[in-house]
C-alpha cells in the first residue's frame, strides 16, 4: 500500500501544498503535470459563485477523477462560506477561492494526487498560522471564518501557531478532501 505521508506542520497553504505534491515527482512527471494543467484550459476570469465553478469544471480537459475531485474541494469551500455567512449553498460568493489562479491551483493539485496514486493520504496537524489577513470581507482573524469552519470538522491543527496566514480556506478543503488519517 503507497502513503503519501504531508507535512503541514509550517505552511498548508495551496501553493505550498502544490510545491510538496511536485517535488515528489520526477522531472518528466513535473513536466506532464505542467502540460496536463494547461491542457486542461482553466479560463482566468473569476469564478463567483459554486454553479459558475462547478460549469468551469465540467468544460475542462481532464479526467473524470479530477474533476470530481475539484467538484468535492469547491462544495467543501461553498458550504464552509455558507455556513460562515448563513445562506444556501447554492447562494455563496466566492472572492479568492473564485479567482483564476485558485481554480488553477486546485486543479494542478488534483492532477498531482492522481499522478501519485496514493492508496492513502496522512498528515501531520495543519498549521493555522496567527494575525490576521486582509481579504474581500477587510481584515479578519487567522484562521478566517470559512477557514476555521473547514478545520472544525476534525483536521487536527497546530498548537504553536507561526505568524501569517498558513492555511487558506481553499487548502483547508483541500485537506479535508485529500487526506485520510492525521497523525496521532
Amino acid at each position: 500500500m503507497t502513503v503519501l505521508h504531508l507535512d503541514l506542520t509550517h505552511d498548508a497553504t495551496r501553493r505550498s501544498l502544490l510545491a510538496d505534491l511536485r517535488a515528489r515527482l520526477d522531472a518528466a512527471a513535473r513536466a506532464a503535470l505542467d502540460s496536463a494543467v494547461e491542457a486542461a484550459g482553466v479560463p482566468e476570469r473569476h469564478h463567483h459563485d459554486l454553479p459558475d465553478v462547478l460549469a468551469t469544471i465540467d468544460g475542462l480537459q481532464a479526467s473524470s477523477r479530477v474533476k470530481d475531485d475539484m467538484r468535492a474541494v469547491y462544495r467543501i469551500l461553498a458550504q464552509a462560506e455558507a455556513s460562515v455567512h448563513g445562506c444556501a449553498v447554492d447562494e455563496t460568493h466566492f472572492h479568492e477561492v473564485g479567482n483564476g489562479e485558485a481554480v488553477r491551483n486546485v486543479c494542478a493539485v488534483c492532477l498531482a494526487v492522481e499522478a501519485l496514486a496514493p492508496d492513502r493520504i496522512a498528515a501531520t496537524s495543519v498549521q493555522v498560522g496567527s494575525g490576521t489577513v486582509t481579504c474581500a470581507h477587510g481584515e479578519l482573524p487567522i484562521p478566517a471564518p470559512a477557514t476555521a469552519a473547514i478545520l472544525d470538522s476534525g483536521i487536527p491543527v497546530c498548537a504553536e501557531r507561526l505568524d501569517g496566514e498558513r492555511c487558506t480556506p481553499t487548502s483547508a478543503a483541500l485537506i479535508k478532501h485529500f487526506v485520510d488519517e492525521f497523525d496521532a
